[in-house]
């Protein structure tokens, strides 16, 4: 049974709450010892968070994941845990993380519950309804980030969150993508929102999001250039960025994106860019 929960809280998941550290790590604060443990802590509070929306999103969708090829066998979905029980163990989860947000202060606590109130109105409502469903996962992504800025204790730009809401509309729709791809003719059985989508569509807001991400960091880095005082290694950064950004659309092209988290562990040449893009923006922030 134990194990059963472990899967229902999907751990493994909290891998995309690494965005708490994007704006300490943009700031520089992360080398301080604060900041660097509030921060590591307010990454244990949004997973737990995320667990216990993953306890009421099984729940709720219990029916609709048996016809999902590898959903199916989710602790839930397969009989192992209860309906009811999934959610009890979900409030013990929200009531963890937001006891633990406000312990390290007022604003981290407030958007831990802004993470909480809208994954629960997106598990019962909004991941019905075509394009809302969308904002609804990319705006808990940007809370993460600020959130992550709340418990780092510094000011995120606007430009910063810019780019962090279109790259997060971008994945999301690449994993919209890639669901339609995989179940075809079953998608709406699966989901509701996804018989709103054509293909057509979900390439135009791939377009635009990766493009505002695209632009938005350009101008970013340029800014940082410039409170810097060194244009050159926060101007670089933006190729990496750039390549990694025509690759996960390269692979969204091939079908996959279905699970962000681990197409990034999976693809040699992203995991790659990606860890050249962290080196140069941590040599632009820390180095200089």
């Amino acid at each position: 049974m134990a194990a059963a929960y472990l899967r229902l809280a999907r751990p493994k998941q909290w891998i995309k709450n690494v965005l708490v550290f994007a704006a300490p790590g943009a700031a520089g604060v992360l080398t301080e010892a604060a900041p660097l443990i509030r921060t590591s802590i307010s990454f244990l509070a949004f997973g737990l968070a995320a667990s216990g929306t993953y306890a009421w999103n099984d729940a709720l969708d219990a029916e609709s994941d048996r016809n999902h090829p590898t959903k199916r066998i989710r602790p839930v979905a397969s009989g192992a845990i209860s309906p009811l029980a999934a959610k009890v163990f979900g409030v013990a989860c929200f009531i963890g993380a937001s006891a633990v947000g406000f312990a390290i202060n007022r604003n981290l606590g407030t958007a831990i519950v802004a993470y909480i109130v809208l994954t629960l109105l997106y598990s019962m409502k909004l991941k019905h309804e075509p394009v809302l469903d969308l904002v609804a996962v990319a705006s808990g992504f940007v809370i993460r980030t600020v959130g992550g800025g709340a418990a780092g204790e510094v000011r995120i730009s606007t430009w910063f969150l810019i780019v962090a809401g279109a790259g997060s509309l971008f994945i999301v729709t690449g994993k919209r993508t890639a669901e339609v791809k995989l179940l075809g003719t079953k998608a709406t059985s699966h989901r509701k929102a996804l018989e709103g989508y054509s293909d057509s569509f979900l390439l135009y807001v791939r377009s635009v999001s990766s493009s505002v991400a695209i632009l938005g960091y350009c101008l970013w880095a340029f800014q940082f250039s410039e409170q810097a005082g060194n244009s050159t290694w926060f101007e670089l950064s933006i190729v990496p960025f750039v390549v990694g950004m025509l690759r996960y659309s390269l692979l969204l092209e091939h079908g996959e994106g279905g699970a962000p988290e681990d197409l990034v562990l999976a693809d040699p040449v992203l995991l790659g860019v990606g860890v050249s893009w962290v080196a140069v923006f941590a040599a632009a922030v820390y180095l200089l």
